[in-house]
């Protein structure tokens, strides 16, 4: 009895809009697995039958994974090969598809790629920002918090900044940068290769007003200069020795924290706790 040899996971990428920009590679990798993992099988099936592919599917999403990954594992240990696609661009970027990749190399499962499109990568190459040094941070948290405190630290990155961003929630992700980061050079792709592509170049405060209400459809790509060089970036330990030195001078404890947050952008909060 021979041993059973273990199957592949293809990393596979698709169009981004234009379906001519599927290479292919790609449409043979699909063509010969035995079974193709997509994000949504409705948008996938549009893209098999353009190119009659009748390779069957399964369905791994965001909230099934932790249930199908395990069942597609042992599909690919049991010798089946498995291209793995989302509904637009490069699996496993800003998608559930990353896990996945993770499960099988902890198995020992080989992982090729079949390189695609990606919106990012796109998206900045069209903005003319700088992309020597850049942070994708994909999509925004939901939760207020964890938000805030994300948008915290980037503000101080002087890196360019990727994000990407759905249509129903432009308007006050708009307004979340503008506040937190301060006015600086924005640039909206939307519907990349696809017939109504636009590249708009503006100001974060100029796209505030240009767009109060959801007004721009499609998928989304924001690309944000970052931060200053020149900026000084302030740690917390800095706010404190600030506020120690006005109290010293005689303002109150809480009027130093308040100060020091004006000056340092950190919290009052913060800065007040430490204060002796």
């Amino acid at each position: 009895m021979t041993e059973q040899t273990c199957g592949t996971l293809f990393v596979t990428g698709t169009p981004i809009g234009n379906l001519s920009d599927f290479s292919p590679r790609a449409i043979e990798a699909l063509e010969s697995a035995d079974f193709i993992a997509a994000e949504d099988t409705r948008v996938t099936l549009k893209l098999l039958n353009h190119f009659d592919i009748k390779t069957p599917m399964v369905s791994y999403h965001e909230h099934n994974r932790n249930q199908k990954g395990p069942e597609l594992l042992a599909r690919i240990l049991n010798g089946e090969d498995c291209a793995l696609v989302t509904d637009a661009g490069m699996p496993a970027i800003s998608d559930p598809g990353q896990d996945l990749v993770d499960l099988c190399l902890e198995h020992g499962v080989p992982v090729h790629a079949v390189p695609g499109p990606t919106a990012f990568a796109t998206a900045l190459a069209l903005s003319g920002m700088d992309s020597r040094r850049f942070t994708f941070e994909g999509f925004l948290e939901v939760d207020k918090k964890k938000r805030r405190a994300q948008l915290e630290f980037l503000k101080t990155q002087p890196c360019t900044l990727i994000l990407y961003e759905a249509p129903h929630k432009l308007s006050a992700t708009l307004k979340d940068l503008l506040e937190t980061l301060g006015d600086r050079k924005l640039c909206i792709c939307r519907e990349i290769t696809k017939v109504h592509e636009e590249v708009l170049r503006m100001n974060l405060s100029e796209a505030v007003e240009a767009y109060p209400k959801n007004d721009l459809k499609g998928e989304l790509v924001l690309i944000l200069e970052g931060a200053s060089r020149e900026e000084k970036v302030f740690t917390l330990e800095d706010a404190v020795a600030m506020a120690q030195d006005l109290i010293a001078s005689g303002v109150s404890k809480n009027d130093a924290a308040k100060e020091t947050a004006k000056t340092t952008g950190l919290k009052k909060g913060d800065i007040y706790r430490e204060l002796f």
